[in-house]
């Protein structure tokens, strides 16, 4: 997996995580690097578009309040944080996380942070499965033999 692809991943995984879970991880690393805010957490929206069959032209689906947190710490490094709705603290925590991923704590930080996220988010889409499973229905014909 290149860089590139790497710091999506780890990006994606941290606005998709449960605020809570990430505040909790977060706080249990100890970490707490000197950095200054490049840009403040701050709310917005984006405009969400779509495709009619994954194919089809794109149509503008709606507007999605997020919220963003540039941060660079003390030794330069430069970590962004974009989450979906109004969590300060949420973009703030996975906008150091990612400058901390570029450095020598990425381990640390991916063992205390990431892959618990990674086994959680697992687990919730076992389940989500697993439910969706449960109402399946499988349709058969039988054949009268009379052909």
């Amino acid at each position: 997996m290149g860089e590139n692809s790497e710091r999506k991943a780890w990006m994606g995984l941290l606005a998709r995580a449960p605020a809570d879970d990430l505040d909790r991880l977060w706080r249990a690393t100890g970490l707490v690097p000197e950095h200054e805010r490049l840009r403040a957490p701050e709310v917005g929206a984006v405009m969400v578009r779509g495709r009619a069959g994954a194919e089809g032209a794109a149509f503008n689906l709606g507007e999605m309040v997020v919220t963003r947190c540039a941060v660079r710490l003390g030794d330069g490094r430069v970590g962004h944080g974009h989450v979906q709705g109004r969590g300060k603290a949420h973009a703030e925590q996975a906008a150091l996380i990612d400058a901390l991923m570029q450095g020598g704590e990425a381990v640390r930080v991916r063992e205390g942070v990431l892959d618990p996220l990674v086994r959680a988010e697992a687990a919730r889409r076992a389940e989500r499965a697993g439910k969706a499973a449960a109402t399946k229905v499988d349709f058969f014909t039988l054949v009268r033999g009379e052909d």
